[in-house]
């Protein structure tokens, strides 16, 4: 765990019953976030560990601003892309997380996502998924086609429709007003894929600190049978909040107003300035 910031965290991972891990994570200082290197694809540990790395030099900033994790997620698809070269293949990872941030001069937790991997916002000991998946099953749900617990058993649940390392710029970015006692919980898909998000909120609420939380939200993931590396990060802010009159704009803030379903929201997409 680190106290470099006014953000903590710790987390954990495990191979699970593949072969080798091919998740990567970085809970340091200001930056919270896991990497899910693609199954299959040639240098998947390697994508992810490099998703990673671009965003290490942020870990030990004393103030990070979103236009430092756009910077960071754009060097993050150069480095997955330099990776699929060097290997003479295709390679690919997700990635999400949280960056604490300041924008505006107020504290924000700044959360990104691309692919399939998640990140939550857990209060006592319920969770609610700030991210939206970019799978094939995140769209038969938003179809209305099939329900989010059909989605954890569908035999097309491994198909994504976005990661870093397919060429598109863009990624998925909100603000989230920093609050004590809430944590964040990211996690690669072993743990999202086979623990039901009920279970996790009652692990994860249950723990006494942030390691204890990742380390037996792994363990959780290991007993219920995942098919898959898993990782876990759990982050908080022990005594940071953000002012009820914070403005996020220009980006989107969530959770999203007005009574809207805060899983299935549109965030903005983000491409890298000139």
């Amino acid at each position: 765990m680190t106290a470099a910031h006014w953000s903590v965290g710790a987390g954990a991972t495990d191979t699970g019953p593949r072969a080798r891990n091919e998740d990567s994570f970085l809970s340091a200082g200001a930056v919270h976030l896991v990497a899910d290197g693609m199954g299959g694809h040639v240098g998947g540990a390697a994508a992810s560990a490099a998703a990673i790395e671009a965003f290490r030099e942020l870990s030990s900033r004393t103030v990070v601003t979103p236009a430092d994790v756009a910077d960071a997620m754009a060097a993050a698809q150069a480095a997955v892309l330099d990776v699929g070269r060097r290997a003479g293949a295709e390679s690919g990872t997700t990635l999400t997380g949280a960056v604490a941030v300041e924008h505006e001069g107020e504290p924000w937790w700044m959360v990104v996502n691309v692919g399939d991997s998640r990140t939550y916002q857990l209060e006592g000991t319920h969770v609610h998924q700030i991210t939206v998946d970019h799978s094939h099953v995140q769209q038969l749900v938003d179809a209305g086609r099939i329900t989010p617990e059909q989605a954890m058993h569908h035999p097309d649940r491994n198909i994504i429709t976005r990661a870093l390392g397919d060429g598109v710029a863009a990624f998925d970015a909100w603000l989230v007003p920093v609050a004590p006692g809430s944590r964040l919980i990211v996690a690669s898909d072993g743990l999202t894929g086979a623990v039901p998000d009920e279970l996790i909120g009652s692990v994860a609420g249950l723990a006494d600190s942030d390691e204890e939380a990742a380390e037996r939200l792994v363990e959780a993931a290991l007993r219920h049978g995942t098919g898959d590396n898993v990782t876990v990060v759990v982050a908080h802010a022990p005594a940071t909040t953000t002012p009820l009159d914070a403005d996020p704009g220009p980006w989107p803030l969530w959770p999203l107003l007005d009574g809207e379903d805060d899983t299935t929201g549109v965030a903005a997409r983000r491409e890298p300035q000139e």
